[in-house]
């Protein structure tokens, strides 16, 4: 390797950078590249490079714009929907473990007492009394909690239907 530098080097640059050479440089400096290897090498490396940055220019194929507008405003529309998502689901969870907590607490309590709340419905039957169906008489009843867990299992039930049918109309 050697370091020395050729005089006519930097007029030699510029007119690559400029891209006039060999077209538009003068008769003295492509006879000087015959004589100096260094700016022969510089001419031959550089012109290496541009067609190489051409090449790979060329074969560079671009989305439309309105591909890559439309893709951006999907992805936006995506992210969207996500964050919203995220609160119903977690709507969907409570609504769930609230009916499997319900049904449970209801499963031992008729595992505890035995199937009383079918004599509970058999003396409602028989009596035509309307004030036997009101919420107070459930309360005043002594198997109000037996009443109780159903009303609140439909309750629960109900709450994750109208969550279910909310989050499908958006």
């Amino acid at each position: 390797m050697t370091l020395r530098v050729c005089a006519r080097q930097t007029e030699v640059r510029q007119l690559l950078a400029q891209r006039h050479w060999p077209n538009a440089c003068p008769a003295d400096l492509r006879g000087h590249l015959c004589e100096c290897r260094l700016c022969a090498e510089l001419v031959l490396v550089t012109q290496a490079f541009q067609v190489s940055r051409e090449t790979a220019a060329a074969q560079v194929k671009l989305p439309a714009p309105g591909a890559i507008w439309w893709r951006a405003q999907l992805r936006r529309r995506n992210a969207a929907v996500e964050r919203v998502g995220k609160p119903i689901m977690g709507a969907y969870v409570f609504a769930l473990s609230m009916t499997v907590l319900v049904a449970a607490v209801f499963a031992i309590s008729q595992a505890r007492h035995g199937l009383r709340w079918l004599d509970w419905l058999a003396q409602s039957g028989s009596s035509t009394h309307v004030e036997s169906f009101s919420p107070s008489a459930w309360l005043s009843a002594s198997g109000s909690l037996v009443v109780l867990i159903p009303v609140f299992a439909m309750v629960a039930v109900v709450g994750a239907v109208v969550v279910y049918i909310a989050a499908e109309r958006q």
